[in-house]
């Protein structure tokens, strides 16, 4: 396959789940910021605009809601944005048009059409939900549509080190706002894992135990590990001789540190010291990330529509 084709297809992978990933985590803290008087909403929009890698809007001396919204959603100049993601999508399959479905090329055009200009603050609900509903539309469309060959593994691979990166800033956010940060519940029902969570566990979630399950549930597919062994299992497709002998595969040893970091440390360590193990997780996506530009994507020929949160 050419570099150029599975780049793209990496990317639009990345950009969907990133779209997705990142209305579940505003639709939580917007609602929160909403319903809790006691929450300071300047330190709680700008510890939010931090963990999505977002900067500060110029010359602010307070940061509202309405500001993060504007920022997070519907700037097209923010790569952690939503519309970021869907038009950067769009330009994707756009460049790899030969090779994509002509369903999944119509679902992708009509969403970065429809993505408004700006919101109205009492519709924002209803916007995040259509996001939602997009991205899982084009998932499906490549799910159902797609041989399981080196398209669809690229593709893959790029969601789910994506949903990995947005799990673990999902649940940084758990601690934005110390006491008054959302609930478990709040968090696992974002994640679309609330009725998940209660079959397999059968009760009230705990922070043991919806941490547990969203970071290391190997059934689970929002799950860190279910995401990270997914990525592992791609790369072990596009590349089978790579862990031949030992792991010299850079994405492979990479993705591999995490998951033994996160499987054999105690979880109750890993809770004490949340934010920093969730900041390890989207430092090893980045370099993840960057291992496979410089393995499968030639340096010379990093398109400029390429962004990545820093």
């Amino acid at each position: 396959m050419l570099s150029r084709i599975a780049e793209s297809l990496f990317w639009i992978g990345r950009y969907i789940e990133r779209s997705d990933g990142t209305a579940r985590i505003l639709d939580v803290q917007l609602q929160l910021l909403l319903e809790d008087p006691w929450i300071d909403e300047d330190s709680a929009c700008r510890s939010l605009l931090a963990v999505m890698g977002a900067s500060l809007p110029e010359g602010a001396e307070r940061v509202t809601r309405d500001q993060v919204l504007a920022r997070l959603a519907v700037d097209r100049m923010t790569p952690s944005s939503i519309a970021y993601s869907l038009t950067s999508a769009r330009e994707n399959a756009r460049r790899a048009r030969e090779i994509l479905s002509t369903e999944l090329w119509e679902c992708l055009n009509t969403t970065s059409a429809r993505m408004p200009r700006r919101l109205q603050i009492d519709k924002v609900h209803d916007f995040f939900h259509w996001v939602r509903e997009r991205a899982a539309l084009a998932v499906g469309i490549v799910d159902t549509s797609t041989s399981r060959d080196e398209a669809w593994q690229f593709f893959t691979l790029g969601r789910a080190i994506e949903r990995a990166d947005m799990t673990a800033r999902l649940l940084a956010t758990r601690t934005l706002t110390e006491a008054s940060g959302p609930s478990w519940t709040t968090i696992l029902r974002s994640c679309g894992a609330y009725e998940a969570y209660l079959r397999t566990y059968r009760g009230t979630p705990s922070a043991r135990n919806a941490a547990e399950f969203l970071l290391l549930d190997r059934l689970f597919p929002r799950s860190i590990i279910y995401s990270i062994s997914q990525a592992e299992g791609c790369m072990s497709a596009i590349d089978p001789r790579a862990d031949r002998v030992g792991h010299s595969n850079q994405v492979l040893r990479a993705l591999g540190r995490i998951r033994n970091d996160l499987e054999y440390r105690p979880l109750a360590e890993i809770l004490s010291e949340l934010p920093a193990h969730m900041d390890q997780v989207q430092k090893v996506t980045r370099e993840a990330s960057e291992a496979i530009r410089q393995r499968f994507f030639p340096a010379q020929a990093e398109p400029s529509w390429i962004g990545e949160i820093s």
